[in-house]
């Protein structure tokens, strides 16, 4: 069996030889997080570490890591009102920010061509470029954002409209990405870490626009990853995320205070990846707790429809090697339970 074939077969839900891995880190530091525009040499780095870590790990699943890229700005500087949320207009595919996407992962494509897995381009949804627009630093785990609450108060319709017209670019974006870069799927960040919209408010408002680009990009190919992201331990209700229609889901079953088995049972039985926190055991344990870990969450959850993973991004420092060893615990596992 093929790495492709294991991996579409996990997708299906369908039994494989041994379960895959999915663990990615981050190529760059924070402070060169979304300054691939205007900061060439933070842009130039974060392609160029995906080779080296390839010397020591060939993934399962392989991801574009657009560090210096992930969140696409907005011009908010007019914005006071939600009525002036209707100013906005989606980014074209001359823009500045999309054109050096579409270099990315082209160039971060071809360090894979020789790589026996899908490369997927990693995605962040509109709500997360309007939040990170509209505020100083990053919208984690539903900080102090003044006048995004404000634009959400005085009028949800204009932000729900927003939304949608921002997350029209990433479907054009996408389409690209996917129909001529050589991208396998997308993997589509969503949060609502902190439940920082109400339930109700996010179901009405937010849901349709990141639904809109899953559904856009399933119409190309039915591949999508949706990552619930539960960065650090800031979690997201589960709950609001079983109308996003994936091929698989990853989740942060330690953020959320769950685990692998609930959260498939939650998505219907589909694909679920995770299982693993962002550090401790992943980044620090010795080969034989790894492998612990590894054993209990398969003795979990099973090995149909799974990928082990964790949370989100694992240490950028980290030993690229320790994957390796969390693939050897998978095979062991197969073996044993035959």
């Amino acid at each position: 069996m093929t790495n492709r074939e294991r991996i579409a077969k996990v997708l299906a839900c369908e039994p494989v030889d041994r379960v895959p891995v999915a663990f990615f880190h981050h190529f760059t530091g924070f402070s060169d997080w979304n300054k691939g525009v205007e900061n060439p040499d933070a842009f130039e780095r974060n392609i160029a570490g995906h080779a080296p870590a390839l010397e020591k790990f060939v993934p399962d699943v392989a991801k574009v890591m657009n560090d210096t890229l992930m969140m696409f700005s907005v011009d908010t500087s007019f914005v006071e009102h939600a009525s002036d949320l209707k100013k906005i207009r989606p980014l074209t595919l001359d823009d500045a920010y999309c054109q050096k996407q579409i270099e990315l992962t082209k160039r971060v494509i071809d360090v894979y061509k020789d790589v026996d897995a899908p490369v997927y381009v990693t995605g962040f949804s509109a709500t997360w470029s309007l939040r990170k627009s509209l505020k100083e630093g990053f919208p984690l785990g539903g900080p102090d954002e003044p006048l995004m609450r404000r634009m959400m108060a005085e009028d949800p319709e204009a932000v729900a409209d927003c939304l949608m017209r921002l997350s029209e670019s990433l479907v054009a974006l996408n389409k690209v990405l996917l129909t001529e870069c050589g991208a396998d799927g997308v993997y589509f960040s969503c949060a609502n870490q902190g439940n920082f919209f109400e339930r109700e408010f996010h179901q009405k408002y937010i849901a349709p626009s990141e639904q809109y680009v899953l559904n856009e990009a399933k119409k190309i190919r039915d591949t999508h990853i949706l990552h619930i992201c539960g960065y650090h331990g800031r979690g997201n209700d589960l709950t609001l995320y079983t109308g996003y229609d994936a091929a698989a889901y990853s989740v942060a079953v330690h953020a959320e205070h769950t685990t692998m088995a609930e959260a498939k049972k939650l998505f219907g039985g589909k694909c679920v990846i995770g299982g693993f926190e962002q550090d401790t055991v992943i980044s620090h344990g010795t080969r034989a707790q790894l492998k612990k870990a590894t054993w209990d969450i398969l003795d979990n959850v099973g090995q149909v429809g799974v990928m082990i993973g964790a949370d989100c991004t694992v240490p950028t420092d980290i030993d690229d090697d320790r994957f390796n060893w969390v693939r050897e615990a998978c095979i062991e596992y197969a073996e044993a339970h035959k």
